[in-house]
């Protein structure tokens, strides 16, 4: 279980840094108008490192007890990353 959860999370910081770059170029969503829709994609992007943050504590405080629960909660960062090569091959 420890192992499963090193690499994953290696896995996750190394996407940080392609992150910054998405990140950073998010903002020219706004160079259309300011609406809701931009708001929240930006906002969903920002939001990619505090769901590694937070499903790494909890995937790190659940592996003693209830190693599935862990095991899952450690896994949500990667709805992003799907979701972001989901765009790219539809897009």
């Amino acid at each position: 279980m420890k192992v499963y959860l090193i690499i994953t999370q290696i896995l996750y910081v190394i996407t940080l840094l392609p992150w910054l770059a998405i990140w950073g170029l998010s903002f020219m969503s706004f160079d259309m108008g300011v609406n809701v829709y931009n708001a929240s994609f930006v906002l969903s992007i920002t939001l990619y490192p505090v769901a590694i943050i937070i499903g790494s504590i909890l995937a790190w405080g659940f592996r003693s007890k209830k190693k599935r629960f862990a095991i899952i909660i450690n896994l949500l960062p990667l709805l992003w990353i799907i979701s972001f090569f989901g765009f790219m091959i539809i897009y």
